[in-house]
Formats: structure tokens, C-alpha cells, sequence
């Protein structure tokens, strides 16, 4: 069937589907998926053109539109990108890379069946938990542990199961958003328990807290404030004081501390952040904390503590509804795992590496970039390295700052800035940087497929897309 190259109106959809190039999308893409798409593409035309007195319908460009409406629908909207934006764990780009040893054991586990939840030994129904607790008690120096989706989740759940219908007293400096508008009183109070603030924004002491226990009180509470701080006239209470109170008043003390860090920072040259095994030591008898931040590991939240209210935990209904999939307890325990080797630690976990990359070395790297980009850009923009300052991300010592150093790319006009910041984000694996000063700016720090980057500029299209 030949259609008419160019006439005042489309064909009929059955006109249209006995077409040889038509019959091979069929074929490739589902008969059911092209007639839709045939419909959307011929209601597109109609809307555009279907009103013009002249003829308009041209079907070579009809079919070239279908196929690359075909091709759209099926690629995958989830795309691997460069993230040089200057914020190493970013929220919006993922968070934490994993390991490739975490990448393979997923693999592993998910084209195969596995035991999950099935014990070996004995041949009865196990827990999904068993695989990776002992090795999170051993590194926290907790007697038990589950885990959630994330931290959000882990909060949620101790709470709902250890405060449900009661007060928790909680400072008032602490009632943080956690991000994307989730705060601590809206997750307390879907957690059916009931809020109590003490303190003030800048200052609380333990007179606040003990002033505030009552028989309604079911325990205490401590957010770790990492995603800001307040200086100046300020004073908190410290975990080992607060966990001496809980215990005076035979409550017990939740602790949870946004980020999870296992190692010293400052032993690899960081900023100081909050220890889960201190915080456990310290007497707080839960401690909540996410996987996917400093920890390094993938997208999970991780409860860990005294084994009586773990037990309590675990046996709330709610706990199936927030539980973690095989893979992502096959990663999380090859994460876990490298940890028992901190010498090793900072050239295996990608969040460790990238936060230590030396500047110097960073410097070079910005350096082998700006010739090509010059290739690319010669005469349109103005390439060169400046000094930057890298956030850790997520949360994640919010004041803190990490010499780095980023490619700069500087356009005479507004307009043309935007046309190459789309450009980049057009490319087959988008690169996403920052605009700052009038200029577009890759921070290097998290760039470690240099050749890729390289080898995709070619593909560079300035030109404007509608």
C-alpha cells in the first residue's frame, strides 16, 4: 500500500497500518502500542494542521514523527547522568553511588531465587533481617537491628511502635525538614504519637526535658539537626546526659541521627560528623539512621538498639508495609562489609573516594578537559578552571566545604548560556552542572568517566528545541 505523499487529509488508520515500514513497527513495538500511537500522532497533525486550506499531510514526515514518538515511549525515563553539579551526595541525582562489589551482588540475586526469607538450616520460613544484622551489630556495637526503606520510614516506625497514643518530649531546635517539605512533627504526629516541644529554638537543657515528663511520656527523643545549624547564644543537651535521664525516668532514649557514619571522619581528612556506634555507646537505646548518605549504600534506613524494643519493632504490622527488597539487602551487606576493612575503605566506597579526591589531582583532571571544550565551543564561550568549593550533600554538614575545582564555561549572552546548559543535558548521558556568575559550572570532583564526557561532545547540539 502506497499512500499519498502529500494530500489535504490523512488516511484511515487501517489505510496507514497495511504500510510495509508500518507493519515493521508492529512488529517491533506491539500492533496495540502503534495504533495508539498512530491516534496521538494523527490528533497532533489535526491540531497543528487539520484547519489550513492548503494541503498539509505529508506521510514520509508522518512516519519519521511516529518513529520517534515509538522510540520515546519505549526508552526508559530513568538515565544514567554526570552529576558536576558541586554536590557530591545530591538527593535529585541519586545520593550514593554503590560499590561495584554491591552492583554485582545484585545482579546475582536478582535473576535467581534466593533465601530471602527461608532458613537453610532448618527449612522453615527465616528473616530477612538475619542476613545482614550481625554484621550491623558488629559495626555499631548494638544488641539488635532491622531495616526499612529509609530513614524516614525507621523513624516512623519507632515511634508508631514504642510511642503510639503518648508524649515525646523533643527540643525545639530540633524539629527539622528532613527535605521535600517531610518534617519531624508531621512524621511524629502520622506516627500517632503526640508532640512535645521543650526548649527553645537556640537553647534547651535537661531541666527542660525532665520538667516535661509525665505519665503520658512514652520516651525521648534526639534529632542529630544535620542539614543546619544554629550558632552563637546555643546550648543542647548531649546524648550521654539525656540517655541518663530516659533511664533515672525508665524511658527509653531514640537518637536519630539523619545521616549514618560508621568510620572517624576526620582519619580521611573530613569534617567531624556524628558516630552511630558513639551514639550507641552513649546510652541511646534506638538509634535511626540512613544508608544512602555517608554510609555509601543504597536507598535504606537502619534501626538499631536494645534487642527487647527492636523485637517490639519488628512485630509492628507497619514493618512489612516499610521492608527492603532482596537487592537492596544484597548491597547494603557488601557495603556494610567493607567497613570491617577502614584502610581499604576510602578506594573501595565510591562516597569515600570522591569526598577525599585531592585537589590537586582535581586541578589536572579540569585541565585535560579544556582544550576539547574549546574544540566545541571556540569563539561561542570562554573555557577555563577556577577554584570551587564541593557541598558533601543530603543533609550532610550543611556549613562544611571541600576545596575542589571546576571547569567554567562562560558565554557572552544569558541566551547562550542556556542553549549550552540544555545542550548538555541533551546528550546521551546528560551532564548536569551549576550556573554561577554567569557561567556553567562542572565541578570535577565526582567525574570520574572522563572518557565518556569526552567522547560525547560531538554530539553537542545548540540548536533550540521545542
Amino acid at each position: 500500500m502506497k499512500p499519498l505523499e502529500k494530500s489535504s487529509r490523512p488516511p484511515s488508520i487501517d489505510q496507514i497500518l497495511k504500510d510495509n515500514t508500518i507493519h515493521k513497527f508492529s512488529e517491533q513495538y506491539g500492533r496495540n502500542q502503534v495504533i495508539k500511537t498512530i491516534r496521538e500522532t494523527l490528533e497532533n497533525w489535526r491540531k497543528n494542521y487539520g484547519e489550513r486550506d492548503t494541503p498539509s499531510f505529508c506521510f514520509t514526515k508522518f512516519v519519521i514523527d511516529l518513529e520517534q514518538q515509538l522510540k520515546t515511549e519505549k526508552d526508559f525515563s530513568l538515565r544514567c547522568v554526570f552529576n558536576l553539579s558541586g554536590i557530591v551526595l545530591h538527593t535529585n541525582l541519586g545520593r550514593a553511588l554503590l560499590p561495584q562489589s554491591a552492583i554485582d551482588t545484585i545482579i546475582k540475586v536478582a535473576g535467581s531465587a534466593t533465601n530471602l526469607e527461608y532458613d537453610l538450616n532448618t527449612g522453615s520460613r527465616g528473616d530477612r533481617d538475619d542476613h545482614i544484622e550481625t554484621l550491623i551489630c558488629e559495626l555499631t556495637g548494638a544488641e539488635a537491628a532491622t531495616v526499612v526503606n529509609n530513614n524516614a520510614a525507621a523513624l516512623l516506625l519507632t515511634l508508631n511502635s514504642l510511642s503510639l497514643g503518648r508524649e515525646v518530649p523533643i527540643s525545639r531546635g530540633e524539629l527539622v525538614e528532613i527535605g521535600g517539605s517531610f518534617r519531624i512533627p508531621e512524621i511524629m504526629m502520622r506516627a500517632g504519637c503526640l508532640l512535645r516541644e521543650v526548649g527553645a529554638t537556640n537553647r534547651t537543657h535537661a531541666s527542660d526535658y525532665e520538667n516535661a515528663v509525665n505519665q503520658q511520656t512514652a520516651l525521648l527523643m534526639k534529632v542529630y539537626t544535620s542539614n543546619y545549624e544554629i550558632r552563637g547564644y546555643v546550648s543542647e543537651v548531649a546524648t550521654p546526659e539525656l540517655a541518663r535521664l530516659a533511664k533515672k525516668n525508665d524511658l527509653p532514649l531514640v537518637v536519630d541521627l539523619g545521616s549514618g557514619n560508621l568510620v572517624r571522619m576526620s582519619d580521611y581528612g573530613l569534617p567531624k560528623e556524628p558516630l552511630v556506634g558513639e551514639a550507641v555507646a552513649s546510652g541511646a537505646d534506638i538509634v535511626t539512621f540512613s544508608c544512602d548518605k555517608l554510609l555509601g549504600g543504597p536507598q535504606a534506613g537502619i534501626i538499631v538498639g536494645k534487642k527487647s524494643l527492636i523485637k517490639e519493632i519488628k512485630s509492628n504490622p507497619i514493618k512489612r508495609a516499610l521492608r527492603v527488597d532482596k537487592m537492596t539487602i544484597a548491597a547494603l551487606y557488601e557495603v556494610l562489609r567493607l567497613y570491617k576493612n577502614p584502610e581499604k575503605l576510602h578506594e573501595r566506597l565510591p562516597t569515600l573516594r570522591l569526598l577525599t579526591r585531592q585537589v590537586e589531582d582535581l586541578e589536572q583532571l579540569a585541565l585535560t578537559l579544556v582544550a576539547p571544550l574549546n574544540r566545541v565551543f571556540g569563539g561561542i564561550a570562554e573555557i577555563s578552571v577556577i577554584d570551587v568549593e564541593s557541598q558533601i550533600g543530603s543533609g550532610s554538614l550543611p556549613l562544611e566545604r571541600l576545596p575542589s575545582k571546576a571547569v567554567s564555561i562562560k558565554a557572552s549572552r544569558d541566551e547562550t548560556l542556556r542553549r549550552i546548559t540544555s545542550a548538555f543535558r541533551r546528550l546521551p548521558q546528560p551532564v548536569i552542572g551549576r550556573i554561577h556568575d554567569g557561567a556553567l559550572l562542572f565541578d570535577v570532583r565526582t567525574l570520574e568517566d572522563k572518557e565518556t564526557f569526552l567522547n560525547q561532545l560531538k554530539q553537542l547540539d545548540l540548536a533550540e528545541k521545542t
